[in-house]
């Protein structure tokens, strides 16, 4: 039992729930402003690229579990809604826009979760704008905590701003996607 908890795979997803204090706690050091940020925006990118590895590594070791799929979008989820909270507290996210996503996290979590009890969870398998909303957000999210120039030309946080944005609304989008793909299901349990 004890073994699906210590793959590497597994390892490297408890990372990114394990990176949230300290991503947080960034802010809370004696760091100048601009050196906080890139540290926290360094941090963000390396714990949120352990998504894309811990997947490539359980599938090249044969160490999927039903633990780590169950993990993995937890961890991505507390990562990401850390993030935002951050980024309002910094006021560089709109607190709407944190509620829209983090809310919709909820939601669907909660729908997939039922829909795989009553074993219709194909309904709500991710699809192509769930991945898209995932991109914005996720290009977005460091770019708002860097926030100054990259490479002397790109304002990160005027880019980031306008992507969480479009993660909302791509955000809603998807949720009306799913609950939709669902509907069927909920009405005829319904009855």
């Amino acid at each position: 039992m004890l073994c699906m908890f210590m793959t590497i795979p597994t390892l490297l997803t408890w990372t990114r729930i394990f990176a949230i204090p300290l991503i947080v706690g960034v802010f809370y050091l004696d760091y100048a402003p601009a050196t906080a940020n890139l540290v926290a925006t360094v941090m963000f990118v390396v714990f949120a690229l352990t998504d894309w590895l811990d997947g490539y590594l359980a599938r090249k070791l044969n160490q999927t579990s039903s633990f780590g799929a169950f993990l993995d979008p937890v961890a991505d989820k507390f990562l990401v809604c850390a993030s935002l909270l951050v980024l309002v507290h910094l006021n560089r996210v709109d607190v709407f826009v944190a509620l829209i996503i983090i809310g919709r996290e909820i939601a669907i979590s909660a729908l997939r979760e039922w829909m795989a009890q009553i074993g219709a969870s194909k309904s709500v398998a991710v699809h192509r704008i769930g991945k898209f909303k995932t991109v914005a957000q996720m290009v977005a999210i460091p770019f708002l905590l860097f926030d100054g120039v990259l490479l002397g030309f790109i304002h990160t946080g005027v880019w980031g701003r306008w992507l969480i944005w479009i993660a909302a609304v791509l955000t809603v989008w998807s949720m009306v996607y799913y609950l939709q793909k669902a509907l069927p299901e909920i009405r005829a349990r319904a009855k």
